[in-house]
């Protein structure tokens, strides 16, 4: 696996240099467009506004609208001119306790491996954040912009997580949601016996991504096919129901989710009986 950035942590007068890697991969299929007619590949061309004519990449530059139709174009320089060091710096400013922050801050983690000399000094922070249960808080530059982002223990690496800044994220309160509202004591026993026979264990391996899996299966007929079209009927969407008796609806639910149950423990005890 390649580093996408190299630089070095910093806290008080500990420096630690490490290497940032992926900690996440993106499983969508991928898809080209074609022309219908013979399927050949349908390209994107850099296209200028102005006059319909496309641009070579040596033609190209960076420019930010400050009105509509009104630019200003920064050149490398201009980008190098804010603050070089911090760009090679993951600058912990804080150390915060996990519990305290919202998880909608958190968005995309990396992981740090150590570089050379650095061995001893990334396994001191990974213990202690492990051992106080703190999140280090950091600001960091890649490429062109500036991130806020949580040094993490987990296991035995440390991660950084790309987090959003406050003026990032959207005020809830301008959602029209209900407030003040109460459930009956009837409504809340029987939610809460419904979470409670729903709940188990974290297992992630257990969800899998259903869609992708379908449409695999969908394009490995399709390839079997050579390509032709399949005639089979569309499945059945299943129309949601309007809450009425919410009652009604929660003792149904506990009911299915009851013998659902049952027929796992049934099955996990006849491959019992037949071990």
């Amino acid at each position: 696996m390649r580093a996408i950035w190299k630089g070095s942590i910093s806290f008080g007068l500990v420096n630690i240099p490490i290497a940032l890697y992926p900690a996440t991969r993106r499983e969508e299929l991928k898809f080209r467009l074609l022309r219908q007619s013979d399927h050949s590949p349908v390209n994107y061309k850099r296209v200028a506004e102005k006059d319909g004519k496309e641009v070579a990449w040596d033609q190209i530059v960076k420019g930010y609208e400050y009105e509509k139709g009104k630019f200003v174009v920064l050149s490398e320089k201009d980008f190098q001119r804010v603050d070089l060091e911090a760009t090679q710096t993951v600058d912990i400013q804080d150390f915060v306790d996990v519990e305290e922050i919202d998880p909608m801050y958190f968005y995309k983690p990396y992981f740090l491996e150590p570089q050379k000399g650095g061995d001893k000094a990334y396994v001191l922070l990974r213990d202690v954040l492990a051992k106080t249960g703190k999140v280090g808080i950091a600001k960091v530059i890649i490429k062109t912009r500036q991130y806020l982002a949580g040094v993490k223990a987990l296991n035995h690496a440390l991660v950084l997580e790309l987090m959003h800044f406050e003026q990032e994220l959207s005020d809830a309160e301008k959602l029209n949601v209900p407030k003040k509202m109460e459930p009956g004591k009837r409504e809340i026993d029987m939610a809460e016996a419904l979470v409670k026979s729903m709940s188990s264990k974290w297992n992630p391996a257990k969800y899998k991504d259903d869609y992708r899996d379908a449409l695999l299966e969908v394009i490995e007929e399709k390839v079997e096919a050579g390509g032709k079209e399949i005639d089979s009927k569309p499945k059945e969407k299943k129309t949601p129901s309007k809450v009425i008796d919410l009652v009604a609806i929660l003792q149904e639910s506990l009911a299915h989710s009851g013998s659902g149950r049952k027929k796992k423990t049934t099955r996990k005890a006849s491959s019992r009986e037949a071990a």
